[in-house]
């Protein structure tokens, strides 16, 4: 499991105001920095007028980009350098925790800490006040983790709209009032080169750990097919005793069940609803605050982290789209979704990603969404979020195929 909880007290870090850093990285380091870690080798973007206007007129900004690949937050410097533009971006504390230079970079550029496993009022805070005063935009990834799928877009999360209402509202009753704006945007890979190519000797790799020996007789689909029900099959051991039998997304349904559910029962006396992304972060904002009371025994330490071990894994397993490779359900199963489907394999299974494809990144930045200060939810739901999400999945250009990607027991 990647170290996402830090099992020490949460200190909010603030972000840097100066522009010198944001505006070296950019300059000299950016591009080297971008094809060395993540393999990209280009990029062109769409809508910068869209952004510039907006700076233009004084709006205070919200950036919402998907999140499809780790390297989405430091993609998002293509658009800060090509604008050009400063901004500040709400990144997960644990970021901030891998190492010092890892700190010092993510700081300098930008970035400020936010806490996943509860609700963290300086980071909020911290958001309204800079949209309110329109100081920099302010880049938030509403999906709230990373799909790894290019053709998908994740549940948004509400507090999105509550960052930018409270500032809209904030910004209303200033001397000089002003707008509160939303630029949904999109960002897509494309692959350079084959899918063979690009993941052929980590597939080989993860065949040889799995099954002894690689499967080059069978095309790469079903090689990926094979890899992804062992994988499935060896939970299935551990959690049911024996591989179960089924279509895989009622198996899958089955798995989630299983987990989550004892888990939940125990520490909110019944199962929750919802989509699983919700229920984990419920579950981890529970367990997250007993590992910081240094009475806790031992014994109940080593189950807390069984537990979140646990949940981890299921909303990795969560995030598999169902039919991604199938050609009959979503069209022509694209060389993107091959090497995603391997990435996230690999890194279920080892914890790490070694292989780094060359890709090419399209950008477009969409129109300005106008945050009215009076807005609120109706029944429900929240018209604010639903515009943002019809508005991104026209720029990714993907139908709205969530409620199947996270469909639900029954």
């Amino acid at each position: 499991m990647h170290k996402l909880i830090i099992d020490e007290k949460y200190e909010f870090i603030p972000p840097h105001r100066g522009k010198f850093w944001s505006w070296a990285f950019r300059k000299f380091l950016l591009r080297s920095f971008l094809r060395r870690s993540y393999g990209i080798t280009g990029w062109t973007l769409e809508g910068l007028d869209n952004l510039r206007a907006s700076i233009k007129s004084g709006h205070g900004i919200l950036l919402c980009p998907n999140h499809c690949r780790p390297s989405d937050p430091m993609m998002m410097g293509v658009i800060v350098k090509e604008t050009p533009c400063h901004v500040y971006a709400m990144a997960s504390w644990h970021i901030f925790k891998q190492s010092r230079l890892e700190n010092f970079i993510v700081r300098r550029i930008g970035g400020f800490s936010v806490y996943r496993e509860g609700l963290d009022r300086q980071a909020l805070e911290t958001s309204i006040d800079i949209v309110a005063s329109a100081e920099r935009p302010l880049v938030i990834f509403p999906e709230g983790v990373i799909s790894r799928s290019n053709d998908r877009l994740l549940p948004l999360m509400e507090g999105v709209s509550f960052v930018a209402r409270t500032a809209a509202k904030k910004r209303a009753k200033l001397a000089t009032p002003g707008k509160v704006v939303i630029h949904p945007v999109a960002i897509r890979y494309q692959l350079q080169g084959t899918p063979e190519d690009s993941v052929g000797e980590v597939l080989t790799a993860l065949e040889g750990r799995t099954f002894w020996q690689a499967h080059h007789h069978l095309p790469i689909r079903d090689r990926i097919s094979q890899l992804g029900k062992a994988l499935m099959a060896s939970r299935e051991v551990e959690y049911f005793g024996s591989p179960q039998v089924g279509r895989v997304s009622e198996r899958k349904q089955r798995l989630i069940r299983r987990v989550l559910e004892p888990i939940e029962c125990l520490l909110f006396g019944s199962e929750r609803s919802g989509d699983v992304i919700s229920r984990v972060k419920e579950i981890r904002s529970t367990i997250v605050p007993k590992l910081l009371d240094p009475a806790l025994p031992d014994a109940e330490r080593t189950t807390c982290w069984r537990q979140l071990t646990d949940v981890y894994y299921i909303q990795c397993l969560s995030l598999y789209p169902p039919h991604y490779l199938d050609d009959d359900t979503y069209g022509i199963v694209t060389p993107e979704r091959i090497v995603e489907t391997v990435h996230r394999l690999e890194e279920d299974l080892t914890d790490k990603v070694t292989i780094k494809p060359e890709w090419h990144a399209h950008f477009k930045i969409g129109e300005a969404i106008e945050v009215d200060p009076a807005g609120r939810r109706v029944k429900g739901v929240d018209p604010l979020m639903q515009t943002l999400r019809q508005n991104m999945l026209q720029l990714l250009g993907v139908d709205d195929w969530w409620p199947d990607f996270f469909e639900q027991p029954s």
